[in-house]
């Protein structure tokens, strides 16, 4: 199963400029930036929702867009199946018990990891959303109204009110908080 594309977004002051993978994101910043009247702009990674930064200035700059948003993990292991060694820390007794599973240690990992997504999938994802939409927010309303409060609901998983907070946030920016931090669930949190 492939992982999805990254997504990035770009704002320009509290206005959503672009959304979508790198490549266009990256495009339609290009063409923003080269108007007289632009403001700053920030580009965003969906996934942590920490902000990105790249040189746009570069004259090769759409086949370098093409190339990161194409790149295939590299190195050692096999990498055509995205398989990468790094070095894994464990006691002495932790070695032991690998050693004497079936297959070895390499495919005694991948299935305790693979158990423990399974089960605790939900609640990672949802740790993760929250967390970007708070990077997010302390990067675009970090000085807004109802901040703080706002994040004490997001953290405690009041979204009704955590909406109330934001409600009366610039549209753009508080729409991408919401869809940052909930999209994943299909369920109402109660207040």
């Amino acid at each position: 199963m492939q992982s999805p594309t990254p997504q990035f977004t770009a704002f320009i002051g509290p206005r959503l400029l672009a959304s979508g993978p790198l490549a266009e994101v990256a495009l339609a910043v290009r063409k923003a930036g080269q108007s007289p009247a632009t403001g700053p702009i920030l580009i965003f990674d969906d996934a942590t929702g920490r902000p990105v930064d790249f040189d746009l200035r570069c004259k090769s700059f759409e086949s370098s867009t093409e190339e990161i948003a194409s790149a295939e993990p590299r190195g050692r292991g096999r990498p055509k199946l995205g398989v990468v060694a790094r070095e894994v820390t464990l006691l002495p007794r932790h070695w032991e018990w690998l050693a004497n599973q079936p297959g070895g240690a390499s495919v005694a990992l991948r299935k305790l990891v693979d158990e423990a997504r399974r089960t605790s999938g939900d609640r990672d994802r949802h740790r993760a959303a929250r967390d970007a939409a708070y990077h997010f927010m302390s990067a675009m309303a970090g000085d807004l109204p109802g901040f703080e409060e706002a994040s004490r609901a997001l953290f405690a998983g009041e979204r009704r009110r955590f909406s109330e907070h934001i409600a009366g946030w610039p549209e753009d920016v508080r729409d991408h908080i919401i869809k940052l931090a909930f999209s994943d669930r299909a369920d109402t949190q109660s207040a």
